[in-house]
């Protein structure tokens, strides 16, 4: 092999170990998964969770300095999440009830493991996060019983690269 195409291979090579699978291009929803439990041990996938949406919230400071013209200098300084997930209750599973459990909780009994799973293998974990029941068995006669909640970040996560 020339020198080029060595070079050309180990750089792929890069690429496909930064990306974790070494997959690339869009991807089903349903490839997100999570985990719920008191502890990291006991956490378990949370059953029939049909829908999701993630909003971050960043603090940023802002000023206005002499020398910018007018211009704004931003500089970001907090963080946080909330992951809204809607699902069925699923009575005997494991993860659907520790978070159903949590509804009628309040200060650190509210909280607990929390694992967001990308698609990639990356992982997104906070030991104490905090579970805030919005929906739990009540609908319509004939509809099935439904499990919605917010799992809002406290603290830093711990972020997990995907194996490769």
């Amino acid at each position: 092999m020339k020198a080029n195409e060595v070079r050309k291979r180990l750089i792929e090579m890069d690429i496909q170990k930064f990306s974790g699978s070494g997959t690339t291009g869009v991807f089903p929803c349903y490839e997100n998964q999570f985990k719920a439990g008191a502890t990291k041990e006991d956490a378990a996938p949370i059953a029939d969770m049909e829908s999701f949406s993630v909003s971050f919230d960043n603090g940023v400071e802002e000023w206005y300095a002499y020398g910018q013209d007018g211009w704004a200098n931003r500089l970001p300084t907090a963080k946080s999440v909330t992951i809204s997930i809607k699902g069925k209750r699923n009575l005997g599973d494991t993860g659907n009830d520790f978070v159903a459990d949590k509804a009628f909780k309040n200060g650190q009994n509210a909280m607990g493991y929390f694992e967001w799973v990308f698609p990639d293998g990356t992982k997104v974990s906070w030991e104490k996060a905090v579970y805030s029941i919005t929906a739990l068995n009540a609908a319509d006669a004939t509809n099935a019983g439904p499990l919605e909640f917010d799992v809002m970040s406290n603290g830093k996560p711990t972020i997990t690269p995907p194996a490769v």
